[in-house]
């Protein structure tokens, strides 16, 4: 790797300079942390005390680096940081190739070389599929088929999820599968979507060795293999990337900007070295591990700042995308670049010579929701409603669209036969009786035979963030402080508060005044008084905050794939505190 083009952004390779790599002399350690007082290795091989293992920096560039002679693969380590405020934490390497699993979180030494692949025919018959049948199976690997010799999570290891995989595939005609992100994270419940490695295989399937052989058995059988993945932020844990040298070195130093409202951090185009980062990370899975596509994830809230069109575009990430789909454009011809975008911006999939974005393929969810919702009108009155299916044509020609079918609802959604619960699923049922004129609502989210440990803690959480909230459902209290209670609660897990759909006023009808976010509000809103009678009802995500809406009008999916959960009881106001009327549990 050339250091210059690592600082401008223009290196597709800093994985092959940055983290650890065996050497003849031990291993050799390079971390990117230029405003760091001082940084030490720590790990195994020095029974974790690093004041015999101070890395060196490099003529003020910035890089630190040391070669541990005792050091291995297979054995753990962190950078222990001295920030220039004098706060010292012990961190990530961000250019691991291993991790601990969750929730340990040191990084491990891995040889990337010890696997060998076989798949140069499939590689050199290779191409994006223009003119060739195109059909993606998309899986999470934690949660399509659940190994009971695991009892503790019911995961299977790379390779094994493989040889169970490729039967179906083959047999239900897909071309491709499609994982989501495998990224090292730390919430099982985020699906991936809440990265902290990004150059770290996740250590809950297996090794990386494995993972190349999961790709290579896929080749062995005519499937490519695409990974999601997630360029516009990351985790806010103090562990990771977060102000990762005691400065804004990966996200931007303006917190409006900087951080996410959802809780994480969002990725600081305008600095090459997060450019450089980002790009070789794409590259490096298809570099090491041969996967035949990328899907990238909401690039839309790339394109705008915070994925907001009013607040303007954001060129630094239009100029980082540009480079990095035309770097991996020369580097790996026939690799497919895939845009998952639900924005009109134009010209995502024209090249980029031509001013576009440089994708080859563009996500269209328009053409999702019209489909769905066609079929879930009546056979009778279909003939109605034909435009939902010839709609997506007026557009269809404006880029190179693939079609999708996707999921993830928060709340509502219309029951259909081909809806198939599965053991480890989560399901809400949100229901309400009229006695006398008046209403209730209730709602519940319950978890389907065996579910993950960060499932039922969302749920749980939900749950409580309720019990938070309405310990302020008194007389004299102002609506504020139930929002702030349930919002402060759940943020404390990095959960992101769903701000479209909120609670209500209830009464002789179902939805009366006042309106009751879940979310953190300025304003004190009104004083309570007793005898009101309120829907209190948090909406949770374990990612983003954000919801599409389906053109159903009626579901409500969130934005970023990831689980959400709902707990909800119609609450009277008193003097001495609230009353539940509707069911407890």
């Amino acid at each position: 790797m050339n250091l210059h083009e690592f600082y401008i952004g223009k290196a597709f390779d800093a994985y092959e300079y940055f983290g650890a790599h065996i050497t003849k002399d031990g291993v050799l350690f390079r971390v990117y942390a230029p405003c760091a007082e001082k940084i030490e290795l720590i790990g195994e091989f020095n029974d974790w005390d690093g004041s015999e293992d101070e890395m060196i920096q490099d003529a003020q560039s910035g890089v630190f680096e040391c070669v541990q002679e005792d050091a291995e693969p297979g054995m753990m380590y962190k950078y222990r940081i001295y920030q220039k405020d004098g706060i010292v934490l012990d961190r990530f390497d961000p250019y691991s190739f291993g991790s601990q699993v969750r929730p340990d979180t040191a990084s491990i030494i891995v040889d990337l070389d010890q696997y060998h692949f076989s798949d140069s025919a499939w590689i050199k018959k290779r191409c994006k599929n223009y003119d060739l049948p195109v059909n993606i199976y998309e899986v999470h690997a934690g949660s399509w088929r659940k190994n009971e010799a695991d009892e503790e999570n019911g995961w299977y290891h790379y390779n094994e999820l493989a040889r169970q995989l490729i039967p179906y595939i083959k047999e239900m005609g897909y071309t491709h599968v499609e994982f989501l992100p495998l990224t090292e994270h730390p919430a099982d419940c985020s699906w991936g979507y809440q990265a902290s490695g990004y150059f770290c295989p996740t250590s809950r399937y297996g090794t990386a060795g494995e993972l190349m052989e999961m790709v290579d058995l896929f080749h062995k059988e005519g499937i490519g293999v695409i990974m999601d993945f997630v360029p516009v932020h990351f985790i806010a844990d103090t562990y990771a990337l977060n102000k990762f040298d005691g400065t804004a070195l990966y996200e931007y130093a303006d917190d409006d900007k900087g951080y996410s409202e959802w809780g994480t951090c969002n990725f600081n185009y305008y600095r090459g070295e997060v450019r450089s980062f980002l790009q070789s990370s794409a590259n490096f899975w298809m570099e090491k591990f041969h996967f035949d596509g990328i899907r990238m994830d909401a690039i839309s809230n790339a394109i705008y700042w915070q994925g907001d069109s009013s607040k303007g575009i954001n060129e630094g990430a239009l100029d980082f995308i540009k480079c990095m789909n035309s770097g991996l454009q020369k580097l790996h011809p026939s690799v497919m670049l895939i845009a998952e975008d639900s924005t009109n911006f134009p010209k995502v999939t024209a090249p980029v010579e031509y001013d576009g974005l440089g994708f080859d393929y563009k996500w269209d969810m328009g053409w999702m929701n019209d489909t769905l919702d066609y079929f879930r009108i009546h056979p009778y009155d279909r003939k109605f409603h034909y435009h939902k299916l010839s709609f997506s044509m007026m557009y269809f020609y404006n880029e190179h669209y693939l079609l999708p079918f996707s999921h993830d609802e928060v709340v509502h959604g219309i029951p259909s036969k081909k809806r198939v619960l599965k053991e480890g699923d989560i399901v809400s049922l949100d229901a309400g009786v009229i006695h006398k004129g008046y209403h209730s609502d209730a709602a519940r989210t319950y978890g389907i035979g065996k579910i993950s440990d960060e499932a039922a803690k969302l749920i749980e959480v939900t749950r409580q963030s309720f019990f938070e909230g309405i310990k302020y459902a008194k007389e004299g209290c102002h609506l504020y402080e139930i929002s702030n209670a349930i919002a402060q609660y759940n943020e404390s897990f990095g959960y992101g508060v769903i701000r479209d759909l909120v609670g209500h006023g209830i009464g002789t009808e179902l939805h009366e005044e006042p309106e009751i976010p879940n979310f953190r509000q300025d304003r004190r809103g009104i004083r309570l008084y007793e005898g009101m009678t309120l829907a209190i009802e948090p909406m949770v995500s374990a990612g983003d905050y954000k919801v599409r809406w389906l053109d159903d009008n009626w579901t409500a999916s969130t934005f970023d794939h990831s689980l959400s959960a709902h707990y909800e009881n119609t609450v009277l106001v008193t003097k001495a505190g609230p009353e539940i009327l509707s069911l407890v549990e």
